[in-house]
């Protein structure tokens, strides 16, 4: 590697927060907050364009995000556990690092998972039928995971293996992230910006096929889930920070890998199901306007 840094370089990040008083604001979390008010824009404007009732989005996503939060730190923490565990749980890890989220650290699956959890009690509460929802934020939370990665740019992590590509990423050699066994003014793949784009692209694939196929009935979802992890997957190879490794069919991957490829069989498998069960139903069956009958609110609507 060059010493040099080629002029499409990424510079490492000046700074990783602020402070204010005794409160530090951390780029990471900034970043977060960024990508749900993203989110929450893109699925307001689709849930009302499908005639759901004003602000029931929030509203979900009031139940939604804290679920999904504790779900993306805990698939973290078991995807990677020699940081709080130590190697093979020999007790060297600290534990108490498992609450210091503003380090970084949220595995999207544990996040969807939990937090598809807590949409369906909000659902559930209102009297919305969450696969009805689930198609209607779907973009918007690739949206938000396109703008959520560049915490891991301000946090210097997660970035993949060096490169001489004139974009590479620089990364402080005294960071605690640089790789011991790289020389200083090494640059990396920038995987954070990769799945960025990836996931910006993905949202306007996604809101093609929806003008074009009609995605309903939980069909956006498995569209979601199906592209994310076509680019996760490749995107993950790049990756060098620590992780469970597991081997299948004698080839050796991390494990995030391994649950990208399941959930791509899954969610394609999936989608193709919930498409051919709409193909019969006509273009007015598809936008029949309901609510789900146990819940008393008499307003509640939505297209399915």
């Amino acid at each position: 590697m060059t010493s040099a840094a080629p002029l499409l370089a990424i510079p490492s990040p000046d700074w990783s927060g602020f402070e204010i008083g005794p409160l530090t604001i951390h780029a990471y979390a900034l970043c977060i907050i960024a990508g749900i008010v993203a989110a929450l824009w893109l699925g307001e404007r689709r849930w009302a364009d499908r005639g759901g009732p004003e602000g029931r989005v929030l509203d979900i996503a009031i139940w939604a995000i804290p679920f999904g939060f504790v779900g993306g730190r805990l698939y973290h923490v078991f995807s990677s556990p020699e940081r709080y565990f130590g190697p093979n749980y020999d007790g060297t890890g600290d534990p108490v690092q498992i609450l210091y989220v503003w380090n970084g650290g949220l595995g999207i699956w544990g996040a969807i998972a939990l937090g598809a959890v807590g949409a369906w009690f909000g659902a559930r509460r209102y009297g919305l039928r969450l696969s009805a929802f689930g198609d209607a934020v779907a973009p918007g939370i690739l949206l938000a995971q396109a703008v959520g990665r560049w915490g891991n740019y301000f946090n210097q992590e997660l970035f993949g293996s060096p490169t001489d590509l004139p974009w590479g990423l620089e990364v402080d050699a005294t960071h605690p992230n640089f790789p011991v066994d790289a020389a200083a003014g090494t640059l990396f793949h920038p995987t954070f910006l990769y799945e960025c784009l990836w996931n910006l692209f993905g949202v306007v694939v996604l809101l093609a096929l929806d003008r074009v196929l009609r995605l309903r009935r939980g069909a956006m979802v498995w569209a979601y889930v199906a592209w994310y992890t076509l680019g996760r997957t490749w995107i993950e190879m790049m990756r060098i920070d620590d992780a469970s490794m597991i081997t299948l069919f004698g080839v050796t991957q991390r494990l995030n890998v391994w649950t990208s490829l399941l959930l791509l069989v899954v969610s394609i498998i999936a989608f193709t199901v919930v498409r051919r069960r709409c193909r019969g139903l006509d273009r007015a069956e598809q936008d029949t306007v309901w609510r789900a009958g146990h819940v008393p609110e008499q307003d509640v609507t939505e297209r399915a």
